[in-house]
Formats: C-alpha cells, sequence, structure tokens
C-alpha cells in the first residue's frame, strides 16, 4: 500500500495527535484533523470544524461513558466534545492506534481509553503502545496481546496522550517507517 493512499483521521491534539499528524506528513499520507469552533487544535493540516449539530452525532450520556471505562470523568462541555470528537474519528478512520497506558481493566487511561473503546464496540483493528511496557498492544478476541504492528487499511485513527514521551514519540516514527516504502517518504 502506498502512502498517498491512506488518510489519516485524528483531532490534531498537542501530544501523541500531532505527532501522528506530523508524520502522516512526512510520508505523503492525508490528514483530517476533526476540531469545533473555539478549540484551537496543535495541527490545522486538513483541519474540518464540525458544526453543532454534526457534534451532537457523536453525543453520549457521560454516565455510560463512565460506566463502561469503570471509571469517572467531569461532566463538564469540555470532556463531552472530546468524547464527540473521537467518534467523529473512529468512525471514519477503520484501523484504530493509539498511544497511552493500558489498565487492568484492559481500558486505556484518559480520554484516549473512549477511543479505544469506541473501537472495539465498532469491531475496527485496534492497536495500543502502552507506555508503561514500552511495546505495542492488538485487541483480539478479548484481550491484548504484544504486536509489531503495521497499517493496512488505507483509513486508520491515530490518538493518544497529550504528554508524550520520546518513546512514545519514536513508537509512532516507527510504524509508520514499517508501513511505507521508504521511496514514498518527502
Amino acid at each position: 500500500m502506498k502512502s498517498n493512499e491512506c488518510t489519516l483521521y485524528s483531532g490534531g491534539h498537542k501530544g501523541a495527535e500531532a505527532e501522528f499528524g506530523a508524520q502522516a506528513e512526512r510520508w505523503g499520507v492525508q490528514e483530517v484533523n476533526f476540531s469545533y469552533e473555539g478549540r484551537e487544535p496543535a495541527r490545522n493540516r486538513g483541519l474540518v470544524v464540525l458544526s453543532p449539530e454534526e457534534m451532537i452525532r457523536g453525543d453520549i450520556s457521560m454516565e455510560i461513558v463512565c460506566m463502561h471505562m469503570g471509571r469517572s470523568y467531569s461532566s463538564g462541555e469540555t470532556i463531552r466534545k472530546v468524547m464527540q470528537l473521537l467518534f467523529h474519528m473512529v468512525n471514519k478512520g477503520f484501523q484504530v492506534f493509539g498511544v497511552g497506558w493500558i489498565q487492568a481493566n484492559d481500558t486505556v487511561k484518559g480520554g484516549t481509553g473512549w477511543a479505544i473503546e469506541l473501537a472495539k464496540l465498532f469491531n475496527r483493528p485496534l492497536t495500543v503502545f502502552d507506555l508503561e511496557r514500552g511495546a505495542w498492544f492488538t485487541w483480539e478476541a478479548g484481550a491484548w496481546g504484544k504486536v509489531e504492528p503495521v497499517i493496512e487499511h488505507t483509513t486508520f485513527v491515530g490518538t493518544g496522550t497529550r504528554d508524550l514521551p520520546e518513546a512514545g514519540r519514536r513508537a509512532i516514527e516507527e510504524l509508520f517507517s514499517r508501513s511505507f516504502d521508504a521511496t514514498a517518504k518527502k
């Protein structure tokens, strides 16, 4: 698969999402970053500002999110909008990549965890770089298994922690390197 045949769906947020976007641009991958009015993403390449009506399509009760994730989130408007953006990302991209911390209950820490749970619910190919263990894990048959992933679908999601350490940045860079022919790099 050629990199210019692929599209990354993300939110352009600082940290992991910005690094996924930087690598997409470096490798010639198309990029779509969802946002909403009043939000300033770290990346604006391929920026799509969703209307309030479009945002509502990704709405879900925060009580349901909290029950599903096994922890509580604030009920503020900002976290609700983040959850709505994550829905749009996972709804558009097929293969899902995240960078964060896999918890004992098999969820992923923070808001990133909702994107990961949506990928599970939508039965999407799902891989997370666990910053605690320093390795990629894929979700298959209800469990995490260690892998060395590649981008295998023309649409994919890149999301993760805002506080991206060097190991996470390197993992994203290596994911793109493994996935695409070196001659395609810009």
